[in-house]
């Protein structure tokens, strides 16, 4: 089964449906929020591991 633009209007039309035309940018938003807080820890965090795994290279040698 493929993938098709109809899937996505479909989606987006249950959507809004079940949400409601008010709810709808509310929900985007903060799924939005979410995604950019989630990729800013994971940019944290492999910058905290950076240094780390340079120490315990250093270690082994």
């Amino acid at each position: 089964m493929q993938f098709r633009p109809t899937h996505l209007l479909l989606v987006l039309a249950i959507a809004l449906l079940v949400f409601g035309r008010k709810n709808l940018p509310q929900i985007g938003r903060g799924l939005g929020e979410a995604i950019r807080g989630f990729k800013a820890a994971v940019a944290e965090g492999d910058q905290d591991e950076a240094p780390k795994q340079r120490a315990s290279a250093d270690r082994k040698t």
